[in-house]
């Protein structure tokens, strides 16, 4: 099976849900075949459908004077935050076309991430009963996604070279025991994107059995294909 690529660099968070909507329609009619887009987010904080609102720990007209917007989405989760330095992937897959488990799809995530951080010389893994992969007690990539006649949307925030300062304004995703962590942190320097996007790549198309063609795009111009690989 075929999983198309686009790499669309920074994008604002709405037009990029409104891409996500336009392709979800497309790969519920079978005119696309799976999607994966890959992006960096201006600073934003997103509440997830089961969110509780004194999970935030600004005053929503502070959040607007620092120019950082919120946003209510139907993913599944809590409050989370998106901002630069952050890789945030959005895969549009037919669940039909894979298996109709949601479990599955949530752990094979997991794995892309925990075979990322490994090559990177990190011992990341699952917290029972908290999505996402961890190293400890501090999160290193999220997950929230949101199924609709089996194929899915929103997805994942990996924290690469991520300013988590900002996650001091949120309890994220509801665990106040909890924590979060980047690449950069715990490697003691900053990390080049571009090499862990080849990474999640590469990893999603052994996980899930796809071959994966790549494409540099935008919102804008969404179909300017790059290279093509196979895993």
């Amino acid at each position: 099976m075929l999983c198309r690529v686009e790499q669309l660099g920074t994008v604002d968070y709405g037009e990029g849900l409104q891409r996500q909507q336009e392709l979800v329609g497309k790969r519920k009619a079978g005119a696309i075949p799976d999607t994966l887009l890959l992006l960096e987010h201006p600073h934003v904080y997103t509440l997830g459908r089961n969110a509780r609102r004194d999970n935030l720990l600004i005053a929503q007209d502070r959040l607007a004077a620092l120019g950082i917007p919120l946003f209510e989405t139907d993913r599944g989760g809590d409050i989370t935050y998106h901002g630069p330095g952050q890789l945030v992937g959005y895969p549009i897959f037919d669940l039909a076309q894979h298996r109709r488990d949601i479990t599955w799809f949530m752990r094979s995530l997991e794995e892309v991430f925990i075979r990322v951080a490994r090559e990177f010389g990190i011992d990341a893994g699952r917290v029972a009963g908290a999505p996402g992969v961890w190293v400890g007690s501090e999160k290193l990539a999220a997950m929230g996604v949101h199924i609709s006649r089996w194929v899915t949307s929103h997805g994942f925030a990996f924290n690469v070279n991520t300013d988590l300062r900002y996650f001091d304004y949120i309890i994220p995703c509801g665990l106040r025991d909890k924590g979060v962590t980047s690449l950069q942190k715990l490697l003691g320097h900053p990390v080049e994107m571009e090499r862990v996007a080849d990474g999640v790549i590469e990893h999603v198309g052994k996980v899930f059995g796809l071959a994966m063609q790549v494409e540099k795009s935008s919102v804008e111009n969404p179909g300017s294909r790059v290279r093509t690989s196979s895993c």
